[in-house]
């Protein structure tokens, strides 16, 4: 890129700043090469099927329309439903297509005539003769069953699917022989009304019992918010036959959720019961675990757990009683739970926080301590009477461990298969490999009930290499079987054999957009499975670089740089536009790991910085911002000196690379980043302008903690004060631009903070601007939205970052 290119974008700058004023009424579009990446079609989600026989390829519905954003939702709860047709608004997993192929043969197949509506929830059978999934449309959710052998696709009659508490409203029996639904019960009845003569006074009463509770938006307000709940929240379980013959299994109820037993003969089924809450989400009501046969018999009432609302302060606090309930994948029918031994706080002095019970079907005898545990229980990942996976947690330290341990004495003989921070990517050893067993469940690939198959990422100082590894129970080594090789960066998708001689891999590079392919260790061989083309080819010519540099106490950092096409170091300086996000750490070494491969393939998506390539800007992308607590501090007590510093050591190693000035960068950030921006807007001048969006400025509005802080304000009002870019507005003197949807639910974020966020610039004479976005929530969904804010941010970038 030259001179007179710049020279030209910094001219257009100025003449559009002339026009600005008239340019703030109704949905804008950016320029057409920013515009052209909103509909760039992506490679699509896949599903291998259990046989690892087919792949399912599912497009994906990346943006919506601004007419889907603003049908009718209720929020109740904590949840958004779509009153219309009975299930969870705004999905975050929604299908345009579906289509098939075979690895073997590459035959390819795909649906046609599908109804019109979003494809939701697809999911292989066990046997891999069916793919099931539903689809929304305007008055009811149905359910779909293909069959890959007959190429026959059927839709369930007499069924309207209900997600609205349990947003995957079907599964699968472990034997393929049926599906389980939650069907709609009030489908055909009419909502309660509203009106004078049913309004109450609303009353809350405290107990004198702690109740710390985060800032959940959505959450009931009246009762007539309960009245609808129980209402669109009403399910009946059904057992739906492969020829679609539908059957109720009991009797209706809120339906918390369901999981049926691996010998396809119990349902574990949770009933949310009253009283309701105004503190707390549904997750958090009372709800009653049962086990009963397929036709709805009760076999064991397991627990009521009664209401949440006292959950002690803390990111691994937990409810008392049972809790994590699930049913053993090696087994028929064995139930598992944990209960915490510390009243739900991880914060008690205990030797054991968390004990793990089993208890096998018919549930008559009682229940068999599994193991004991003085941290707070993670998960178990199940292989056979001889190997189980079993991990633990905390918070304090950001701990992670496994153990592989005995079923049949698991507190006895552990071995420590991992000890790390969660946050250590370089010690990941990776996730070990499972297969489907008898049962249709899938459990550890286990051979000679000595080895294990363990895939990662490969998180090292050079970047992420990823890996096949063979494990040794017996000697806890590993023997690396495959890794991937530049100038590529290959992952393992699946593994196609229990020797792991044959893999399913997705490989990338640079220029080269991923695809799937299939790699034979033992032949040496590699066969081009897909071919998805280049999304957006314009932006062939990007150049990107893993740039290390080191802040002034010592901690390493990295970012990603990206140049625009055409670019030479002649050409002189570039405007910068930096994307970040702080992440807070207990350890140094590990905030400074590298957690990116510099051989990625170049994604130039609409949601981050890279569009503003096609406007001459360098991009510099996610350079760490860590926040680090050491020496017995928490992380959070020396927040701003961190997040100055790492911003600092960020320009000055662009402006020793000589691509930028330090007097022309801007800093962006979406959500807790844009909570960096106003912060280091407010105590650094290291940047002329900012853009922030969805973002929190004011702490004390998230009084029981936020991101990664447990102490409440009251035990911290110090640190929150510090924190708070609000209370340090007036330190301000760049320009900054606020982007936030008007329905955002995110806790923590309500659409509030940037409002009075951006009274309080206006009110002390700030250059500040605030975009509120109708229908959106806390990510941006509709095409005219997220056009919008790709308009807004480049004439802001115009304006503010390349005009001179």
């Amino acid at each position: 890129m030259n001179k007179t290119l710049i020279a030209l974008i910094a001219g257009s700058a100025m003449l559009s700043l002339a026009s600005q004023a008239l340019a703030d009424e109704g949905y804008q579009n950016p320029s057409p090469a920013i515009a052209s990446l909103v509909d760039a079609k992506l490679s699509p989600t896949t599903r291998l099927s259990p046989n690892k026989q087919w792949m399912a390829f599912f497009e994906r519905q990346r943006i919506a329309s601004l007419d889907e954003l603003a049908k009718p939702e209720l929020k109740l709860a904590g949840i958004k439903l779509n009153p219309d047709n009975f299930s969870r608004a705004r999905p975050r997993s929604k299908y345009l297509s579906i289509a098939f192929k075979n690895l073997a043969s590459n035959k390819e197949i795909s649906l046609t005539n599908l109804p019109k509506g979003r494809i939701l929830s697809p999911s292989w059978s066990p046997n891999s003769e069916h793919l099931a999934f539903f689809i929304e449309q305007s008055k009811q959710a149905n359910l779909f069953i293909y069959s890959i052998k007959t190429d026959t696709l059927r839709k369930v009659d007499n069924l309207a699917l209900n997600s609205v508490i349990t947003s995957r409203p079907y599964r699968w029996l472990p034997d393929s022989t049926a599906i389980i639904a939650n069907k709609a019960v009030n489908i055909t009845v009419e909502a309660p009304d509203d009106n004078v003569s049913s309004a109450v006074p609303i009353v809350s009463q405290t107990t004198g019992e702690k109740a710390p509770a985060r800032t959940y938006q959505n959450l009931l307000a009246t009762p007539h918010d309960k009245a609808l709940f129980k209402y669109y929240g009403l399910g009946q379980l059904v057992k739906v036959s492969l020829q679609g013959k539908v059957t109720n299994i009991g009797q209706p109820a809120l339906i918390r959720g369901f999981r049926v037993s691996p010998d396809a003969k119990n349902i574990l089924v949770g009933h949310i019961e009253q009283p309701f809450s105004y503190l707390v989400p549904y997750s958090r009501f009372a709800t009653t675990w049962r086990v009963v046969d397929t036709s709805g018999k009760l076999i064991k009432e397991i627990v009521r757990q009664p209401l949440a609302e006292n959950i002690p302060q803390g990111f691994d606090s937990v409810r008392t009683g049972k809790r994590s309930l699930s049913w053993r994948n090696d087994k028929a029918a064995t139930l598992v739970w944990a209960e915490a031994q510390d009243n739900g706080s991880m914060k008690a002095k205990v030797k054991y926080h968390d004990f793990i019970y089993t208890q096998a079907s018919p549930f008559t005898e009682a229940p068999k301590l599994f193991a004991k545990l003085d941290r707070r229980y993670n998960t178990i990942t199940w292989g056979n009477d001889q190997v189980a996976m079993l991990s633990d947690w905390r918070f304090s330290d950001r701990k992670i461990r496994s153990f592989i341990v005995n079923p049949n004495n698991a507190d006895e003989g552990r071995i420590i298969f991992e000890d790390r921070s969660y946050n250590d990517a370089y010690n990941d050893p990776g996730r070990v490999v499972r297969e489907q067993n008898a049962f249709g469940r899938y459990t550890l690939a286990i051979q000679d009930n000595r080895y294990l198959l363990l895939t990662g990422t490969g998180a090292s100082d050079q970047g992420n290499i990823p890996f096949l590894d063979k494990y040794d129970i017996t000697t806890q080594k590993k023997e690396r079987l495959w890794h991937s090789e530049a100038p590529y960066y290959e992952r393992v998708r699946d593994v196609l054999d229990t020797a792991g001689t044959k893999l399913i891999t997705v490989r990338e590079s640079k220029t080269e957009q991923p695809n799937f392919f299939i790699r034979d260790l033992t032949k040496k061989s590699i066969t081009q499975f897909s071919d998805f083309p280049h999304p957006y080819p314009s932006f062939t010519n990007v150049k990107k670089e893993l740039v290390k540099y080191t802040r002034d106490d010592g901690v390493e950092l990295s970012g990603t740089l990206y140049l625009p096409p055409g670019y030479k170091t002649s050409d002189g300086t570039l405007p910068v536009l930096m994307w970040a996000y702080p992440l807070e750490y207990k350890d140094k070494s590990v905030a400074s790991q590298v957690r990116e491969s510099p051989y990625e393939f170049t994604y130039i998506g609409y949601w981050g910085p890279m569009p503003y390539l096609a406007k001459g800007i360098a991009i510099f992308d996610d350079p760490k911002m860590p926040i680090v607590g050491i020496e017995g501090k928490e992380p959070n007590d020396t927040f701003r000196k961190q997040l100055v510093s790492s911003a600092q050591a960020a320009v000055d190693v662009l402006v020793e690379k000589g691509i930028a000035d330090k007097n022309n960068i801007a800093i962006a950030g979406h959500s807790y980043g844009a909570f960096m921006v106003a912060n280091l807007l407010a105590h650094s001048d290291l940047f002329k302008t900012g853009i922030a969006r969805s973002g929190a400025y004011n702490r004390s509005l998230t009084p029981f903690g936020f991101q990664g802080e447990e102490r409440n304000f009251w035990e911290g009002q110090e640190v929150y004060a510090t924190m708070s870019p609000f209370f340090h507005a007036e330190k301000i003197n760049e320009p900054m631009l606020m982007i936030h949807g008007k329905e955002d639910p995110n806790s923590g974020t309500f659409p509030m903070q940037s409002e009075r966020m951006y009274n309080a610039l206006k009110g002390l004479g700030k250059d500040a601007r605030l975009v509120m976005l109708p229908y959106e929530g806390h990510g941006y969904r509709a095409r005219e939205s997220i056009l919008h804010v790709l308009w807004e941010q480049e004439r802001w970038l115009e304006n503010y970052l390349i005009a001179k």
